[in-house]
């Protein structure tokens, strides 16, 4: 079994359950038969693209988790955040780039005081 097919399955299975989703219903909702997110989640599936593409955008996964695993830094609340933030607009993003700058400096001041 390749590695890249645990990432993937481990990925997927993680994503799924997050998303609330059984392997059924995943597998409505990309049109596909059950057997195939079962093969991925237990290390059978080797997905071509027209499989793994809306698998990925159905359960809103970040590509960086299947092909740059060893980058794996990441929380719930940073993927929930990244999420959030892909969905803005520009202007949106511009307008919460100040916001969250100012956000992020008081969450490190407040964690610097309580260590003292």
């Amino acid at each position: 079994m390749p590695d890249y097919s645990r990432v993937l399955g481990d990925v997927v299975k993680v994503a799924r359950e997050q998303a609330g989703f059984t392997q059924a219903e995943l597998a409505a909702t990309i049109s596909r038969d059950t057997r195939t997110v079962l093969n991925i989640e237990n290390y059978k599936g080797n997905p071509k693209l027209e499989v793994l593409y809306p698998l990925v955008r159905a359960l809103k996964i970040d590509s960086r988790e299947i092909f740059y695993p060893e980058m794996r830094c990441d929380t719930p609340a940073l993927r929930q955040l990244r999420l959030l933030v892909a969905d803005c607009s520009e202007e949106e993003a511009t307008a919460i780039i100040p916001v969250l700058q100012a956000a992020i400096q008081m969450a490190r001041n407040c964690n610097t005081t309580a260590i003292k």
